[in-house]
């Protein structure tokens, strides 16, 4: 029987999780990572009281936007001159830092307030696969989306042997 030391301790102990961000949707991974940042998995949560976990996630490079998402959606920061609002294509500010548009999708799903940038600190992005905390890791997440396979992934045999979904009435 374990001691209420050892069940405390259990309960607020910060884990490391990891997940992958190959193939996985920018907002619905922003979902996931926001609920393991505030703590919401564990069953002491209080929203006053920080009690998040470390997540790594890696191959933040190979996320992917919905839709016309990558041409069409913009991020808006302004300079504080006149006429200073500056404008980034979503392509575009993945091109110059790839951790870059899940670290603002996840900021912007944390609550407003005094805590946002401490549980921040402990979301860590890279966009390859290898990171330092290879060590601290004490669970493997999987994505919240399953990983579609792609059809350059399909050998040309399977190709070929892919039932037609819809054949035309013989008249």
């Amino acid at each position: 029987m374990a001691s209420r030391l050892s069940r405390s301790l259990a309960t607020h102990t910060r884990l490391w999780y990891q997940l992958d961000a190959r193939r996985q949707v920018v907002g619905r991974l922003a979902v996931r990572l926001s609920s393991l940042l505030q703590g919401k998995t564990k069953p002491v949560y209080h929203p006053a009281v920080d009690m998040g976990d470390h997540v790594v996630v890696i191959n933040t490079k190979e996320v992917v936007l919905t839709g016309n998402k990558w041409d069409k959606k913009l991020y808006r920061h302004h300079t504080g001159y006149p006429g200073g609002l500056k404008e980034v294509l979503a392509k575009h500010l993945h091109e110059k830092n790839p951790n870059k548009v899940l670290w603002k999708a996840v900021y912007g799903m944390l609550p407003k307030n005094k805590l946002r940038k401490k549980r921040m600190r402990r979301l860590h992005l890279f966009a390859e696969e290898s990171h330092p905390y290879s060590a601290n890791i004490t669970h493997a997440l999987p994505g919240p989306c399953p990983v579609v396979k792609r059809l350059q992934d399909f050998s040309p045999e399977e190709v070929a042997r892919f039932p037609e979904v819809v054949s035309a009435p013989h008249l």
